[in-house]
């Protein structure tokens, strides 16, 4: 890092921010500090496609090989960054200068990288190594649609092994929201079994994004389906995280989507946590 790179803000997310393939530094909102991302798809492509993405030149499909020597290797040099305290004092704003977790996130769905459970093996030694274990808390941010895969699971185990979460997204309860606002197929019992598969390995968070559609807010067939997907899943999860648009989508349908008040976002949440479930709002 140099003192002419440009400083981090919650409105900007880019994957190259370090000039490194695999890994990039942000300040999160959600994380409450600066969150570490792991990228495991370099190449853009997701097998889902959310309107609401960021991610420029986004494409069906899956990502490369992965040379995972390059990416411990940018693991470490970027904590040497932070360590050394640089990093912190010419990237990130006072409020936010904690190191809050190592994400896999990316510019697709990490799971579907065969290499994803040898990656989460080496964050967790490279946190071990630097003393971070347990301080520093390891993410994977999904939509949870390949838990069927034996690697899948195995990865996650890991992470739940090293004391990590899943944020595991969840933006609709009927298909037809999931087609609509995903680009998916998946069925709301699919993605019930899948969640109930991860929180059975890991701590995991439902992770929901709602925003206006064409000037509309989320219609009360579309929330009520949503609630009662909640509902079902509740024994299992950790809690919600609600959050809105924080950054403009690169997909497509940009000009049909906003944000929505904070209090629409509030009221959402109000009606969450009469289930008895803990909800961190972002709007």
């Amino acid at each position: 890092m140099t003192s002419s790179a440009k400083p981090l803000t919650v409105e900007d997310h880019r994957r190259d921010s370090a000039g490194m393939t695999y890994v990039y530094p942000v300040v999160s909102r959600r994380a409450g500090g600066v969150s570490i991302g792991i990228n495991l798809n370099p190449n853009n492509a997701c097998n889902w496609r959310c309107i609401y993405c960021q991610v420029p030149d986004l494409v069906r499909g899956g990502p490369p090989p992965l040379d995972l020597r390059q990416l411990e290797d940018e693991l470490r040099r970027l904590l040497e960054d932070i360590r050394s305290g640089a990093f912190m004092a010419e990237r990130v704003p006072d409020a936010l200068r904690v190191l809050a977790d190592v994400a896999f996130s990316g510019n697709g769905e990490p799971t579907s990288a065969a290499e994803f459970p040898r990656a989460v093996a080496i964050v967790a030694k490279v946190l071990e190594e630097y003393g971070l274990a347990g301080q520093v808390k390891m993410r994977l941010i999904t939509n949870g649609s390949l838990l069927e895969r034996a690697a899948v699971r195995e990865g996650i185990a890991l992470i739940g092994q090293a004391g990590g979460e899943v944020w595991f997204k969840l933006d609709g309860g009927s298909q037809a929201a999931m087609q609509r606002i995903n680009g998916t197929r998946q069925t709301p019992v699919a993605a019930l079994r899948r969640l109930g598969l991860c929180a059975g390995l890991c701590e995991t968070w439902v992770q929901s994004c709602f925003f206006a559609l064409d000037g509309n807010s989320p219609g009360e067939r579309d929330v009520a389906d949503y609630l009662q997907m909640l509902e079902t899943a509740k024994a299992n999860i950790a809690g919600v995280h609600l959050y809105g648009l924080a950054r403009p989508s690169c997909q497509a349908e940009a000009s049909r989507l906003g944000r929505l008040p904070s209090e629409c976002l509030e009221s959402l949440a109000m009606r969450i946590r009469a289930y008895g479930l803990t909800v961190r709002v972002s709007p």
